[in-house]
C-alpha cells in the first residue's frame, strides 16, 4: 500500500494516543519517519504491522480499529490532494459509490502499483442500498464498513451498514434508517 495509508494510520493514532504515545510506538518498534513518506510503496505486512501496532496500544481488535481508521479516511482523504477528486465522485451516496472505480482509475494514474478494490451497486432503492466489493486483500471489509458508514454522513444520509462474504467479495448493504426529527 502507499504511504499515504501510513500516514492516514500515524494521524489517526496521534488524534487517539497523543504525539508523545506515537512516538514512544514508533521508538519501542524501531519504526522511522521511512514508514511514512506518501509517495512511497510497502508490502501489505508492513501496513498491517502498523495497524496491528496501533490496535493493540488503543486496546481494541483490528477489526474495530480498521472500523475507525476507515472512517477516518474519509476526512483524511478529504484534506489531501485527492479531497477535489472525491468532490467529484457523485453529489449523493448512491451516486458515489457508483463512481468509486472510476475514481480508483483516476488515482491510480499517479499509484501504479496501487491494488485498488472494485465497487458495484448491485441493488437500490428507497430502503437499502446494496454493494459488492471485491479486493485482492483479505480482512478489510471492517475498513470499508466505516468509509461507507462515514461517507454516508457526508450525505446526510443516517444509513446501518451490514455485510457478509458473497460472491468472491462482499456484499454490504445500507440500510436507510428514518430521518430524525
Amino acid at each position: 500500500m502507499y504511504g499515504m495509508i501510513h500516514q492516514a494510520a500515524r494521524d489517526l493514532a496521534v488524534a487517539r494516543l497523543g504525539e508523545a504515545e506515537w512516538e514512544r510506538l514508533l521508538a519501542r518498534e524501531g519504526l522511522s519517519g521511512r514508514h511514512f513518506i506518501g509517495v512511497e510503496y510497502y508490502s501489505d505486512a508492513e501496513t498491517m504491522r502498523l495497524v496491528s501496532l496501533i490496535s493493540e496500544r488503543l486496546g481494541c481488535d483490528m477489526a474495530e480499529t480498521f472500523y475507525h481508521f476507515g472512517r477516518y479516511w474519509i476526512d483524511f482523504a478529504g484534506a489531501s490532494a485527492y479531497g477535489r477528486v472525491l468532490q467529484m465522485a457523485g453529489g449523493d451516496l448512491e451516486t458515489f459509490i457508483s463512481n468509486l472505480d472510476r475514481m480508483h482509475a483516476s488515482i491510480k494514474s499517479n499509484m501504479p502499483r496501487a491494488a485498488l478494490p472494485s465497487f458495484e451497486v448491485v441493488a437500490s432503492g428507497p430502503a437499502a442500498i446494496e454493494v459488492l466489493y471485491r479486493s485482492e486483500r483479505q480482512r478489510l471489509a471492517p475498513f470499508v464498513h466505516g468509509i461507507l458508514s462515514a461517507v454516508a454522513e457526508r450525505f446526510g444520509e443516517a444509513v446501518r451498514v451490514s455485510y457478509v462474504e458473497r460472491d468472491g467479495g462482499v456484499l454490504f448493504t445500507l440500510a436507510r434508517l428514518p430521518a430524525a426529527a
